[in-house]
C-alpha cells in the first residue's frame, strides 16, 4: 500500500527542550490517521514540520514520496490542505470573497464555493463579513478554505475545538465524504470521540513520544478485560465474566426477560490513554 507520509526517528528540539523524540509512523493513501494527545504533547509541531513550516532537528520525513523541501513547489502545495489555529482570513471581506480569492490562487472554479460552504453549514451566511463571525464560524470558514480544492492530503489541527455538537457532526459528515473521495487526512485532536468517529488508525502522543499506534478497535480489545456488562430492568447493572459461569448467568437473566442491554466491557480511547500515561487528554 502506498504511503503518503513516512516519518522515521523524527526529532525536534527548541533549545534545550525536546518537543519530539524519535517519532516514527507512516500514513497510507486514503487513510484518516489520528494523532492524539493533550495540549503541549507535540501534535501541532508535527503538523508544522510535515507541512514544511518548521524545520526538524533530526530524522527522515517524506510526503508523497519526496523530501519536505519539495513541498515548497506550488504543484505540491496545491495537493495539500491545511487547517491550523492561524486562520489568515481577510476580516473585511465576506465569506464568499475570502473563498473566491483562494479559488484564484489554486485555480479552482468558483462554482465549488457553494458546495463547500454547504459541507461546513455556512451556505446561508456566505455574504457575511468575516469580522462579524463567531470564533466557531471562522473556524468553519478556514476549514472550507482548506478543502475547497479537494486536496490529496489534508492536515487538520483540532478542527472542531470551537464548534457545538450539531456543527461538529456536520463537519464530521463532510470529512467522511471527502475521505471517501480519496483524500488522505492527518487529524490532531484531544477529542477521543472524534477520533473514534473518523480515524482508521490512531497514535497516542505523550511528551513528544508515540506510546501506542493501532486501529481504535484493536486498542480497545487489547486493553479490555474479560467481562461483560448487563443492564437489567429496575436500573440494575451486573458485570459477568466471559466464561461458562458468566454465560449461564446471562442465559438466566435473558430467560427471565430481565435484560435491557448487553455490552462488552471495552475501554474508551480516553480510558486507554489515562491508563498508559496517567494523564487525561483534555
Amino acid at each position: 500500500m502506498e504511503n503518503v507520509i513516512e516519518v522515521k526517528q523524527l526529532v525536534k528540539s527548541f533549545g534545550n527542550k525536546m518537543a519530539l523524540k524519535n517519532v516514527t509512523f507512516n500514513i497510507n493513501k486514503g487513510e484518516t490517521f489520528g494523532f492524539l494527545g493533550p495540549s503541549g504533547s507535540g501534535k501541532t509541531t508535527t503538523i508544522k514540520i510535515l507541512t514544511s513550516q518548521l524545520n526538524h532537528t533530526a530524522g527522515e520525513v517524506s510526503v508523497f514520496g519526496n523530501p519536505l523541501k519539495k513541498l515548497k513547489d506550488p504543484s505540491y502545495m496545491k495537493r495539500i490542505g491545511i487547517l491550523t489555529d492561524n486562520s489568515g482570513l481577510y476580516e473585511r471581506l465576506t465569506i464568499y470573497d475570502n473563498l473566491a480569492f483562494f479559488c484564484k490562487l489554486y485555480d479552482v472554479n468558483e462554482k465549488q464555493i457553494d458546495e463547500v460552504l454547504e459541507s461546513v453549514n455556512l451556505l446561508k451566511d456566505k455574504n457575511t463579513v468575516v469580522q462579524k463571525l463567531s470564533k466557531g464560524m471562522k473556524q468553519r470558514v478556514t476549514l472550507a478554505r482548506a478543502i475547497i480544492h479537494k486536496p490529496d492530503l489534508l492536515f487538520l489541527d483540532e478542527p472542531t475545538s470551537a464548534l457545538d455538537p450539531v456543527n461538529t457532526k456536520h463537519i464530521h459528515d463532510g470529512l467522511k465524504k471527502l475521505n471517501q473521495q480519496g483524500t488522505t487526512i492527518f487529524l490532531t485532536t484531544h477529542d477521543m470521540q472524534e477520533a473514534e468517529d473518523l480515524c482508521d488508525r490512531v497514535a497516542f502522543l505523550h511528551q513528544g513520544e508515540i506510546k501506542l499506534l493501532d486501529t481504535p478497535q484493536n486498542l480497545r480489545l487489547k486493553y479490555s478485560d474479560s467481562s461483560i456488562k448487563l443492564l437489567l430492568k429496575g436500573d440494575r447493572e451486573v458485570i459477568v465474566q466471559k466464561d461458562e459461569e458468566g454465560a449461564d448467568k446471562i442465559y438466566q437473566y435473558m430467560k427471565n426477560n430481565e435484560v435491557i442491554s448487553i455490552h462488552s466491557n471495552e475501554p474508551t480511547l480516553g480510558d486507554i490513554f489515562v491508563q498508559l500515561t496517567g494523564r487525561a487528554l483534555s
